[in-house]
């Protein structure tokens, strides 16, 4: 009776574990929502396909990467059961608007009236292509052509092609003397791109540019020519880690951007030179309207005492207030904090208020570590802001700036506005 009794129990306990533990087959998967998007692109980019079995990890993964896309704000999944064994997966999405065109005006430090024209598709084709050009007058004539295709040729493998050639004036510094140059850099550049996995990329190719600099005013340098040409190939590795989440205006989560560039140049002013910066990114929501958004940006690069050194300390670069080009160095240390919180949230538009601190230090061209410790390096600009987003045109946040400086240092800018599109990080 009892040996009944277990064998009754054990095949009890199989067949329950059995049906508990099927797995489903996706009988169909349908994604709802796209207009401009080819819903063919959308089914190769995903992991989750029909005849597949159902894994409701890699569903998720899927939606938060669907998110990452310029042309969609927001997605979301359902599954229902066809039977036991069977299931359909429904995924809707929320399109942005990606034809999207640039417009930015300012004044440089001799007054000069300044505009950027622009126009972008970031969907080109319905097949998260982006695409489009600018042309710029800021006293010289300047334009750029880029395309990206990240899933040209598979989920995973991509091609971005780039050209532009830019034009302006640039301060160039001799230890407590300044002089204006003219500053050309044409260029033509290529990358491969290649996504690992769901949070692992990496960019990697060449540029073949041309720097030219030409002179216009203030001291003269008896070891630096009035008019150069140098001719440079840069090559260039981008590793992007990426385990961030977005819930429309709101960014949840970490990201670091790695880039690394080494540059071969035959001229008598300069030697081959590397340089590399990372970027890294911490975003956390705050209750739910506030967001608290970092930036921390630490880079090196050869440490040759030139007046041509790479890193600027810039308005629409690092920190809001300082002005334009106030300086450069062969190092830098830059975090970037503020808080946004959004006051107004409708259908399509959002408006948020920013709080920002922007701490930042460099080291001088041929000095040392120790540079970044001197208080005549270390800049400090604090302020506050507004963002105006439009929830369904990506990348459409209009956002004005003003910093004030904090710490004491001589011949810097007091504050000012900042004027851009795009969060600022």
């Amino acid at each position: 009776m009892k040996l009944k009794i277990w064998i009754f129990t054990f095949l009890f306990l199989g067949i329950s574990f059995s049906l508990f533990s099927q797995e489903r087959i996706i009988l169909d998967l349908k994604i709802k929502g796209a207009r401009k998007t080819k819903i063919s692109f959308l089914k190769k980019f995903l992991s989750t396909k029909k005849d597949l079995v159902l894994d409701s990890i890699a569903l998720e993964k899927d939606i938060i990467e669907l998110k990452r896309l310029p042309a969609i704000r927001h997605a979301y999944y359902q599954v229902l059961n066809a039977n036991t064994n069977f299931c359909t997966v429904f995924i809707t999405v929320e399109e942005n608007l990606t034809l999207f065109p640039e417009v930015n005006f300012w004044t440089t430090t001799n007054q000069q009236f300044s505009y950027k024209l622009g126009l972008y598709d970031y969907n080109f084709l319905g097949k998260n292509i982006a695409f489009g050009g600018y042309y710029q007058n800021n006293g010289f004539n300047s334009y750029g052509i880029n395309f990206r295709a990240p899933n040209l040729f598979s989920k995973k493998w991509g091609l971005s092609v780039n050209h532009q050639d830019w034009k302006s004036e640039e301060p160039l510094y001799f230890g407590d003397k300044t002089a204006n140059y003219v500053y050309n850099n044409t260029s033509f550049e290529v990358l491969g791109i290649h996504q690992i996995n769901f949070k692992n990329q990496i960019n990697f190719g060449f540029n073949f540019f041309t720097e030219q600099y030409q002179y216009i005013s203030g001291a003269i340098d008896p070891s630096i020519p009035k008019r150069l040409s140098l001719k440079k190939t840069l090559f260039k590795l981008v590793y992007v880690y990426n385990n961030l989440d977005y819930f429309y205006q709101y960014i949840n989560g970490f990201k670091s951007v790695l880039y690394a560039q080494y540059v071969i140049t035959e001229n008598d002013f300069q030697n081959d030179f590397c340089i590399f910066w990372n970027d890294f990114f911490y975003y956390t929501r705050i209750t739910e309207k506030g967001n608290w958004a970092n930036r921390l940006r630490i880079g090196l690069s050869s440490n040759e005492k030139t007046p041509f050194a790479p890193f600027a300390l810039d308005n629409n670069i690092n920190l809001r207030g300082v002005g334009i080009l106030v300086d450069r160095g062969t190092g830098s240390v830059v975090w970037n904090t503020e808080y946004r919180h959004t006051i107004y949230d409708k259908n399509w538009l959002a408006i948020q208020t920013n709080f920002f601190t922007d701490i930042g230090s460099w080291r001088n061209p041929g000095g040392n570590l120790n540079d970044f410790l001197s208080s005549k390096n270390i800049h400090i600009y604090s302020g506050f802001g507004l963002r105006f987003i439009s929830k369904k045109i990506y990348n459409a946040t209009f956002r004005i700036d003003y910093g004030l400086r904090v710490n004491t240092i001589k011949n810097n800018s007091e504050g000012g506005l900042v004027f851009g599109i795009g969060q600022y990080f």
